[in-house]
């Protein structure tokens, strides 16, 4: 029940964003699929952190992924799709002070024969 509330809690106090320019420490809601969460990032001495927490539906388990985003990278988080539909795929990136939440475009799942 505790953890019900917390990640309501959490979720009330993120905007809805899945492209675009984020800013320290303000999470942004995010979708890939059924999966729902949150993603933000700390700054701290040029050190970027970035903090993404996802869950199956409202039931799942959440899983926290954390990293240090250095200048010029991109982190790809990815949800395969179903044979013949496309995978979701988001991907933050670094530049300089800024750090952007995209959509990159995801390939169809195909089975792969010799």
């Amino acid at each position: 029940m505790h953890r019900s509330i917390g990640i309501a809690a959490l979720f009330a106090l993120v905007n809805s964003a899945q492209a675009g320019e984020l800013t320290p420490y303000a999470a942004e809601s995010i979708e890939l699929g059924s999966f729902r969460g949150v993603t933000y990032y700390t700054e701290a001495q040029g050190t970027y952190k970035l903090i993404t927490t996802l869950a199956d539906g409202e039931g799942g388990l959440p899983v926290r992924f954390e990293t240090i985003l250095p200048d010029k990278q991109r982190l790809t988080i990815s949800v395969p799709g179903k044979l013949g539909q496309r995978s979701q795929v988001l991907e933050i990136s670094r530049a300089g002070d800024k750090v952007v939440l995209s959509r990159p475009a995801a390939t169809e799942a195909k089975v792969v024969t010799q």
